[in-house]
């Protein structure tokens, strides 16, 4: 007994001083923990969706689901040939031209009215911060920030590892112009050596409005957020731009809920709608959207293009890897809703409505 206890004792001891290590970030404290209380969404010491919001449905368990996700023989989770990518020289993309570029799960790069955005990269090839806890897909790990030009504006949509990954963000820290995310998130950056003032940090319902033609407005979304051992503390959000020529609406990571209807009726009519579609499952209905759900917002949204994101990248559901597009494309064609699915890489030309997508998923196994 006093062995196992010992070795108990030991194995607590490497896992705390583990969580210690920079890519884990750093809780609030001082002037930003205070703002954060005072904010009208944090609650008995948290971060509070509009809705009550368990991370798992009624009648699931954490031991049942992890042993499901750990121990899924299914083959088809994984995709066994390469994602087609192909590698777009982004630098050399005039900034004259409005276009959007996906890499993958739910990092993608929109330049629009003479602006450079980018959105949750993760080019590190691991959206874990275990070492190879959870690889990328063989073919889509193919940018790196040496790619990309000077970025006007980064958005974070929440502290997760498969959207906000240390690697990434550290090697692209000189090309960053303003960072804007949710309360909080920012003293993850500091930490890696991001400067307060290139950080926006802002609460739902609250605007970002720089001097070049472009209004940033952080809105709510349904998640959580953590890293390490804290739950809840930095807030999650969605994004809408709005930019001389169009409106964009970035859901970032999200359960239905009636933001979505909400968010149509304040900022329609909204050009294209980014919406998670992906890495969903029955046992955490609240916090990621099944596709039916994801057509629903699209339409609640008053939307006039659909891109799917949050698939194709990363194993984290239990569902079949190209399902999500499978699925979401076969409700847009039954719902004539036009659908974007680039290859990871493809230029999707925002001033071509005429641009066709393949379903190019098909042609992998």
């Amino acid at each position: 007994m006093a062995v196992a206890v010992a070795v108990i004792f030991i194995l607590g001891i490497i896992v705390f001083l583990y969580t210690m290590t920079p890519q884990f970030g750093q809780n609030p404290k001082g002037e930003r923990l205070t703002r954060i209380i005072q904010s009208p969404n944090y609650r008995n010491g948290k971060f509070q969706n509009k809705h009550h919001t368990p991370q798992l449905t009624e009648g699931y368990g954490y031991t049942k689901v992890l042993y499901e996700y750990l121990f899924n023989n299914s083959t088809t989770i994984k995709p066994t040939e390469s994602i087609p990518s192909i590698k777009t020289d982004i630098k050399a993309i005039p900034l004259t031209e409005n276009v959007l570029i996906w890499f993958g799960h739910s990092s993608y790069y929109i330049q629009v009215d003479g602006i450079r955005i980018l959105v949750d990269p993760v080019f590190s090839g691991n959206a874990s911060p275990l070492p190879g806890g959870t690889k990328a897909f063989k073919g889509t790990d193919i940018y790196t920030a040496s790619d990309f030009p000077e970025i006007d504006y980064l958005l974070i949509s929440h502290d997760h590892y498969d959207h906000f990954d240390y690697k990434t963000l550290v090697a692209l820290k000189p090309k960053i112009k303003s960072l804007v995310c949710g309360l909080g998130v920012g003293a993850h950056l500091e930490r890696w050596g991001y400067s307060p003032k290139v950080i926006i940090e802002k609460d739902w319902d609250e605007t970002v409005e720089p001097e070049n033609g472009i209004l940033i407005h952080v809105l709510p979304a349904r998640h959580f957020s953590g890293r390490a051992l804290s739950a809840n503390n930095t807030l999650w959000a969605s994004y809408l731009l709005q930019t001389k020529s169009r409106r964009i609406y970035i859901g970032g990571d999200s359960g239905y809920d009636d933001h979505f209807a909400r968010i149509g009726k304040s900022f329609g009519p909204i050009d294209i709608a980014i919406l998670e579609n992906g890495q969903y499952d029955t046992a955490w209905k609240y916090i990621h959207m099944q596709p039916e759900e994801v057509l629903k917002a699209f339409k609640e949204l008053g939307a006039k293009k659909l891109f799917p994101v949050h698939s194709s990248k990363f194993a984290l559901g239990n569902h079949a890897w190209n399902e999500p597009l499978e699925r979401i494309s076969l409700l847009a064609q039954s719902e004539n809703v036009p659908l974007m699915t680039p290859v990871i890489g493809e230029v999707v030309e925002l001033d071509n409505p005429r641009q066709i997508f393949k379903k190019w998923w098909k042609e992998v196994k």
